[in-house]
């Protein structure tokens, strides 16, 4: 793992934020009928905390929401031919990896206790 400042890893900053969304998975005997879930999204990345800061809060909630605007109250079968947690997640990553410059972490909580994370 690289280090940081004085020899450090990096730090960590993160995020929490919430979307609902329906779905279903095409052949799968209890989730192939359209159902819904409330959806938490945990973003962290990584960086040296240069000034003092690493990101800005505004910023990178900025990013965040404004991608998860785009599905939420939405059908995450519009999006992806198989919606599983495990494709929502990689799907996020990749968008917030295109527009954030640190490492990007992301777990999505698909209700209570069930998550996949990148």
């Amino acid at each position: 793992m690289a280090r940081g400042l004085l020899g450090r890893s990096p730090m960590k900053l993160g995020i929490t934020e919430y979307i609902d969304c329906a779905h279903h998975l095409p052949g799968h005997e209890r989730c192939g009928s359209s159902h819904g879930h409330t959806y938490q999204i945990d973003v962290h990345i990584e960086g040296d905390p240069k000034g003092g800061m690493i990101l800005d809060f505004a910023d990178l909630k900025g990013h965040v929401r404004a991608i998860l605007a785009e599905y939420d109250h939405g059908d995450w079968n519009e999006a992806l031919e198989y919606p599983t947690v495990e494709n929502i997640t990689e799907l996020l990553s990749n968008r917030l990896k295109a527009v954030v410059r640190f490492p990007v972490h992301v777990r999505v909580w698909e209700g209570h206790g069930k998550w996949a994370e990148i």
